[in-house]
């Protein structure tokens, strides 16, 4: 099984910056695309980012271009979720998913493990 734990989240204010790690452990498929979800209180889990094993392929959810950049450490089986100028709406639990593909996903069901999530809250 593969097991993937996230770290990072907090409190920031409006405008601050945070950086995600999903740290991959266990029986992995070496070339799988991952990816982040959040889910904010009240609301269904959503599509966040993805990256491709090569790290070379990425996309983003319309609500967070250009403020996230997503990234990968395939040497250290980690990867990160950069955000900056986070935005109150940004407030969710952020979790990472791989899957056992190489190509990049943006729906739920197309993700095999995840993560137990990590907490952000944007003050405004």
């Amino acid at each position: 099984q593969v097991q993937l734990v996230e770290s990072g989240g907090g409190l920031v204010q409006s405008g601050d910056s945070l950086k995600l790690t999903c740290v991959v452990s266990g029986r992995t498929y070496n070339r799988d695309a991952m990816g982040w979800f959040r889910q904010a209180p009240g609301k269904e889990r959503e599509f966040v980012a993805t990256i491709a094993w090569s790290g070379d392929n990425t996309r983003y959810a319309d609500s967070v271009k250009g403020r996230l950049t997503i990234s990968r450490d395939n040497a250290r089986n980690v990867m990160f979720l950069e955000m900056n100028s986070l935005k109150p709406e940004d407030t969710a639990v952020y979790y990472c998913a791989r899957r056992r593909t190489p190509l990049i996903a943006a729906q739920e069901h197309d993700y095999d493990f995840w993560g137990q999530g990590t907490q952000v809250t944007v003050s405004s």
